[in-house]
This record gives structure tokens, sequence and C-alpha cells, in this order.
């Protein structure tokens, strides 16, 4: 494993917990836009539909898989302009 990998790697963990919270953040506020004052629901949420379910299921891995990509592109961007090095 090169040494540029293993460097980076605390920095893929800390940038994973802020993805997190972005993603998070960013589903709660689409899940608003699109009208449900209420939380998203759980799949074992009784009192929701499938069709809602589904649905808040599918925008939060969405929205989870775009913010991934753009922090982790961004975070190997940044590491090739301070090392010269890209990280994987």
């Amino acid at each position: 494993m090169r040494a540029s990998k293993i460097a980076y790697k605390p920095v893929g963990i800390a940038l994973g917990a802020i993805t997190g919270m972005i993603a998070g953040a960013a589903f709660k506020q689409a899940w608003r836009v699109l009208g449900h004052h209420e939380g998203a629901p759980d799949a074992t949420d009784e009192d929701r539909n499938w069709g809602e379910i589904l649905l808040a299921a599918t925008l939060q891995g969405a929205i989870f898989a775009a913010v991934k990509a753009a922090v982790d592109r961004a975070g190997a961007t940044t590491a090739r302009q301070l090392t010269g090095t890209w990280p994987g």
C-alpha cells in the first residue's frame, strides 16, 4: 500500500463523518421542501404508506451518495494539491 494512501486514511475517516452530517442536513431540508412537515419515515413505521417510505429511502440514498462523492473528490483533490500525489 502506498504511503500517500496510508497517510490519507485518517483524513478519509474524518471526511466520512462530515459527509454524514452534511447529507443528513441536506436530506432533512429536501424532505421539508417536498412538503413533509413530520420527519422522514422509517421502514417499519406502521402509519406511513409504501410510497412515502420508498420515496424517503430513495431520496436519502441519492443525497448521501452525491454528498459522499463530492466530499471524497474534494478531499482527494486537496490532498493532491498539498502533497503532489493522488491519495487513491
